[in-house]
């Protein structure tokens, strides 16, 4: 009687033992493949700095931070020693950016060219990531304003404060091609509220182009050019286009650049360059970077 009782009491034991032990690996099968999924991360460090040179870059600083910024540029090194090949005349631009969302951030700036305040936000509906449902570029949207507070050229006529204004809309397609390759395009319109000629349009668009080659761990050319469109005034002003080396040091990024630019908003370089870099019009500069943790975030 308990053989016949116990027979099927074994083999319902069995049975029960052998399906654990054949699901057991089909578990962990299915629990290494979540594992192997790639996760979704997304790309950082296409450029070491939220500007190339004069314009944006693609990059977005971290949450809960903020960058100084110092911006420094020369007189023409086409004037010789009399004026020391331009380090006799300087132009500065001091800002701070900060980093709002890992993919919006704003910033303000202060000019002595034209004594221009000027502000902005920039914001990334797409980044590029790898992973899951990465994408393989990334799209960002600036707008900018620029204040003109230069005492009137002729305070004699009824000036309205609206004319000190311009406005900029920029759009940024870039991509980290490798470790040691970043490209950007940025279609860009900039409105001013008054033009110097009823020939000037008030609306100029260009197209900027620009670049990073990391050359060493703490070292990278980088590069902007802007094909203005239309407003371009012959032999008057010129696109404007820059060249530098970045040198990371530490919490720093430090930037030795030659340039025809003299402005360094978008208004000002992108309206009033007027130096030709093919006629030895160039002007050395440097932009100095610092970043500052304002608050613990996490992305």
């Amino acid at each position: 009687m308990l053989k016949k009782h116990l027979f099927p009491l074994i083999f319902l034991f069995v049975t029960l033992f052998s399906n654990k032990i054949i699901a057991q690996p089909a578990d962990d099968l299915l629990s290494l493949v979540g594992e192997d999924k790639p996760k979704k991360e997304f790309v950082k460090n296409a450029f070491k700095s939220t500007k190339v040179i004069n314009g944006h870059s693609m990059e977005f600083l971290s949450a809960g931070t903020m960058d100084f910024r110092i911006l420094h540029r020369f007189g023409l090194l086409d004037q010789g020693y009399k004026n020391f090949f331009g380090l006799d005349q300087a132009s500065m631009r001091m800002a701070f950016d900060f980093g709002l969302l890992p993919n919006l951030m704003a910033g303000i700036g202060r000019s002595t060219y034209k004594k221009e305040v000027d502000g902005f936000i920039k914001y990334a509906p797409i980044r590029q990531a790898t992973g899951t449902k990465g994408l393989p570029l990334t799209i960002a949207i600036v707008s900018g304003m620029t204040w003109n507070t230069a005492p009137w050229p002729d305070p004699t006529i009824h000036n309205y404060n609206t004319s000190r204004l311009a406005y900029y809309f920029q759009g940024i397609f870039g991509r980290k091609f490798s470790e040691s390759l970043s490209l950007q395009l940025s279609p860009t319109l900039l409105h001013r509220n008054i033009v110097a000629l009823n020939t000037t349009p008030n609306d100029e668009y260009s197209i900027g182009f620009a670049g990073r080659y990391k050359v060493t761990k703490r070292m990278a050319i980088t590069w902007d050019y802007f094909y203005r469109i239309n407003g371009r005034e012959k032999n008057v002003t010129f696109d404007p286009i820059s060249i530098g080396i970045d040198i990371e040091t530490g919490g720093h990024v430090f930037q030795l650049h030659v340039s025809n630019c003299v402005g360094m908003n978008e208004r000002a370089f992108l309206d009033e360059t007027t130096s030709n870099w093919l006629k030895g019009g160039i002007r050395f500069g440097f932009n100095l970077s610092r970043v500052f943790q304002l608050k613990s975030h996490n992305e």
